[in-house]
């Protein structure tokens, strides 16, 4: 475009002034984003935000499982620590809540989480967000989530076991049942790695309720069975077994990485002459991480 009668030309804040005063608006150029784009965008975030508050939360409440669910391959892990995050938020609620009716509310709602989540209806909590997103990825099985569920449910009732064979039960029902969703992540579907599961989940929840003496006696509390005598060497007994059970395929060894745990915590309440209260039994075993690391790459459990 030329201006004959222009002797001078001047551009500020988008407008071209010549010296008459002739004025012409530049346009400059804009760029909008699509919906679809802002979609996508919020997505993302709301995505990243659910995967670390599921990593916050199982890091703070549940660390060895936190480091287990590291060294599960990369295409998993994230839905390995989202199953680990749903467990501790179940686990939390019995000393959480003042009143078994709370309780039982928040029970529910982890009971209808689950049912949307496999109407395919995408929740808006962190945790379900993200379970949502592996039962998508890996068709898991609600089953087990739900008996996780209504075990921890029965648990409210807040009474002592009163044998052995109860508080095997209760760590099939929640710990075995965390493995087998842990196996499907993996896509393990194996009769002989779901046996491995059962009893592991099992001597995990015997464990767990050992290791849980000390803080249950500090709030007068004791949930340990009238025959827990048979407990160390029953739990010893079956993570042997395990050992040499070659039939298990070595695609499964991530969800069993627990076990190194376990065996980790009956060879120090040995060294404390099974004195569940000793002070090193508190203390988390700075070697473990490297433990567990050298554990994966054996490929054994």
């Amino acid at each position: 475009m030329r201006f004959a009668m222009a002797s001078s030309v001047n551009i500020k804040n988008g407008l071209l002034t010549t010296k008459n005063s002739l004025h012409i608006k530049i346009p400059y150029p804009t760029f909008k984003q699509r919906p679809t784009e802002i979609k996508c965008s919020r997505a993302l975030t709301t995505g990243q935000h659910n995967e670390q508050f599921c990593i916050d939360i199982v890091r703070k409440r549940d660390y060895e499982g936190f480091l287990c669910s590291l060294l599960f391959p990369e295409a998993v892990r994230r839905s390995a620590l989202a199953l680990r995050a749903f467990n501790v938020e179940l686990a939390q609620i019995k000393d959480s809540v003042s009143q078994k009716t709370i309780g039982l509310m928040r029970m529910q709602f982890w009971k209808s989480a689950v049912e949307d989540i496999y109407r395919d209806d995408h929740p808006a909590q962190p945790v379900s967000a993200e379970l949502w997103r592996a039962v998508r990825k890996h068709t898991l099985t609600r089953r087990w989530m739900l008996r996780i569920i209504s075990e921890r449910e029965k648990d409210l009732e807040d009474k002592a076991y009163r044998n052995l064979q109860e508080l095997e039960d209760y760590g099939e029902n929640t710990q075995s049942s965390l493995l087998y969703l842990l196996l499907e992540t993996l896509g393990v579907k194996n009769v002989h790695a779901d046996h491995a599961a059962s009893h592991i989940g099992k001597a995990q929840g015997i464990l767990t309720c050992l290791r849980a003496t000390p803080y249950n006696s500090s709030r007068r509390k004791v949930y340990l069975p009238m025959d827990i005598c048979m407990l160390v060497g029953k739990s010893v007994i079956t993570l042997s077994s395990l050992s040499f059970n070659e039939n298990v395929p070595h695609a499964a060894m991530p969800a069993f990485l627990q076990t190194v745990v376990l065996e980790d915590y009956l060879q120090r309440v040995r060294k404390a002459d099974f004195d569940v209260f000793h002070p090193s039994l508190q203390k988390r075993n700075p070697v473990l991480p490297l433990q567990l690391y050298l554990r994966s790459w054996t490929k054994i459990y």
